[in-house]
């Protein structure tokens, strides 16, 4: 995209970005957002603990600053940086909360990105990227090709290349990468990780756009329902089929894959052991940075889900207001009856092209049909109780919690991630749906879970009679704290 004159005058009145480097108290907006959000990894935070992490740094400053430094109070602060003018940070409320929550914006993130490359940095890396450079333009131009005989002719080379390199092994030809080939590519893993965890920021403003649009199409809608969901649901299709959208999906694809997250931990954890990555000042923080990333996605899906949920509620209502209108309608007709019962029409009031079909009057209808009456016999017989089963205040199932906490735990004892399908595989459901049951309540009850709904999982077990009953759960992932 050219920089010209007009949008980059356009840019600097209404970006968000562009405002927040210009405003007056932009070192404290940065250093408090980043010391709120980015370092500890935060996504959202109530107003009263994110207003005391704000009175705590203003407290510090205006003991070195003085008293008139940054008169405002904490609430007042983010209230500014929240409203509409600025758009620094993105108020709402939860679902089930009545207190105000805030989160970081994709324009503030950017400022911070922005930041911190002016630093300067003691290790500048270039091979890193120059080989990463090279990988995507070699799968770029393999990706694309539809000529069999020329990928068979690539892959064929990569074969070579690789038995080469296994025989200078078995030659004792071993090339190791140095300390400053390891840091490079280490430099180069943790800046585009946390560019990762701000993509999904991105990626969840735009879906909050498109919520923000659905409403605003419902709340002045004059057409028909059915021309509006078709445009809604066209809204959303384009979103999710887009470049964007696609590549999203696939990433998360990809990251929920349990053999993914595996493979990831294992590497993850033999790079930082390495002693050319400990000697650098790195952030203790990337070695949970893939459970960072499966939290922050979760808050995408969840964002899906609203909008999901928007719609709901908006066939819901607009059966309800048809149902009214129809109420209104009967009402109207009632109400005209009324009105002409003492005026009888005399002649040939109403003529039709067809006398076939019945026709029936408003006259003719009844306006009043009085209520059956019920008989009721409230003569109550004394037994002697000889007849009343009590085997069912007796056969009561208590499912023992605790117990399959510990089965949870069991497993997560060798691995970062367990399903709940496994869990129940290598631990058999004793008291069957009720137990299942027990485990979905653990799982909603521990945050660290994470409710995959775009993917299924069959639970089996046997009953008290020897039947094999299955139900179907979304997957349900335990993570290791």
């Amino acid at each position: 995209m050219a920089l010209s004159y007009s949008l980059l005058a356009q840019l600097f009145k209404t970006h968000p970005s562009w405002k927040l480097l210009r405003a007056d108290n932009a070192p404290l907006i940065v250093a408090f957002v980043d010391y709120a959000f980015i370092q500890p990894n935060i996504r959202y935070m109530s107003q009263a603990d994110l207003a005391a992490k704000l009175d705590d740094m203003l407290y510090q400053l205006r003991q070195t600053g003085g008293e008139r430094l940054y008169p405002k109070s904490a609430r007042a602060y983010l209230d500014d940086w929240a409203g509409n003018e600025n758009g620094w940070l993105r108020k709402y409320y939860p679902d089930g909360s009545d207190e105000p929550h805030f989160d970081l914006t994709p324009a503030t993130e950017k400022v911070l990105t922005w930041l911190e490359g002016l630093t300067n940095r003691t290790f500048v890396g270039t091979e890193s990227r120059l080989l990463t450079i090279f990988d995507l333009l070699r799968q770029m131009v393999l990706g694309a090709e539809t000529d069999m005989q020329t990928r068979i002719d690539e892959l064929e080379k990569r074969k070579t290349d690789i038995e080469k390199q296994i025989a200078a092994i078995y030659r004792g030809d071993i090339p190791v990468l140095d300390e400053t080939a390891l840091k490079d590519r280490f430099l180069q893993f943790s800046t585009m990780a946390r560019e990762l965890l701000s993509d999904f920021r991105a990626v969840e403003h735009n879906f909050r756009q498109l919520d923000t649009q659905v409403r605003e199409k419902i709340a002045t809608w004059e057409g028909n329902k059915g021309a509006l969901l078709d445009e809604i649901f066209g809204d959303r299709d384009m979103i999710t089929d887009s470049d964007q959208g696609r590549s999203f999906r696939a990433f998360w694809d990809f990251l929920m894959s349990s053999r993914s997250q595996e493979e990831f931990s294992g590497l993850l954890e033999a790079v930082c052991s390495m002693d050319a990555v400990r000697d650098l000042t790195f952030d203790s923080r990337l070695r949970r940075i893939h459970f960072d990333w499966l939290e922050a996605g979760e808050h995408t899906q969840r964002t899906v889900a609203g909008l999901s949920r928007q719609l709901r509620r908006y066939l819901d209502s607009q059966a309800w207001l048809e149902n009214r209108r129809i109420i209104g309608i009967l009402d109207a007709i009632f109400k005209k009856a009324v009105a002409v019962k003492d005026r009888m029409p005399t002649g040939a009031f109403m003529t039709i092209d067809d006398p076939g079909p019945k026709v029936r009057l408003p006259m003719e209808r009844l306006l009043y049909a009085p209520p059956v009456s019920v008989s009721v016999n409230s003569l109550i017989e004394m037994s002697d109780g000889s007849g009343i089963a009590t085997d069912a205040l007796f056969d009561q199932v208590y499912i023992d919690r605790t117990k399959l906490r510990s089965a949870i735990s069991q497993e997560l004892q060798t691995e970062n991630q367990v399903l709940l399908r496994d869990v129940i595989r290598r631990h058999p459901l004793e008291k069957g749906l009720a137990e299942l049951v027990a485990y979905l309540a653990i799982a909603g009850e521990n945050r660290l879970t994470i409710f995959d709904e775009t993917n299924r999982d069959e639970v089996a077990w046997r009953d008290d009679t020897g039947r094999m009953r299955t139900a179907t759960v979304p997957r349900i992932i335990f993570n290791r704290i």
